[in-house]
């Protein structure tokens, strides 16, 4: 599970990141290069604050920040986990996501009830063999991505 989160979400992140970073010189020697060459870049003409390239912690700084709402928000407005690839065999996506990431698989039911197995987590190297422990979720909580738009 955690293997595909990261999988997903991490190059998505530092997609997301990349235009924020700064721009580097081609030539890995800035001894060589001449110093209008290594100064910090020049905004374009015409060019607004949010297209200058930026170092990564000043972009950060410029983000706004703004007061968060909850009003409106109700999780049952989003739909939470389907009936998997198979309906008919009672495994939802949540117990699909865990079965697959098993590092010994657990035994598996009536309505997928899983016992036995175990995970790892790829975060802290914990061993965990109750299958109703582990999370599998979102990067961001709902309400989260609610309260911020």
């Amino acid at each position: 599970m955690i293997t595909n989160l990261m999988r997903r979400g991490l190059p998505a992140l530092l997609l997301a990141a990349l235009p924020l970073l700064p721009a580097l010189p081609a030539v890995a020697d800035s001894a060589t290069l001449p110093p209008a060459a290594t100064a910090a870049p020049e905004p374009l003409p015409g060019a607004g604050a949010l297209e200058q390239v930026l170092p990564l912690f000043d972009a950060i700084d410029r983000l706004p920040i703004a007061a968060e709402h909850r009003e409106g928000y109700d999780r049952r407005l989003y739909k939470h986990w389907n009936k998997g690839l198979n309906g008919s065999d009672g495994c939802n996506t949540r117990k699909e996501v865990i079965l697959s990431e098993a590092v010994e698989a657990p035994q598996v039911g009536e309505r997928c009830a899983l016992t036995g197995g175990s995970w790892l987590s790829k975060y802290d190297n914990v061993v965990v063999v109750d299958a109703a422990r582990l999370d599998v979720d979102h990067f961001v909580p709902l309400a989260e991505v609610y309260d911020s738009k």
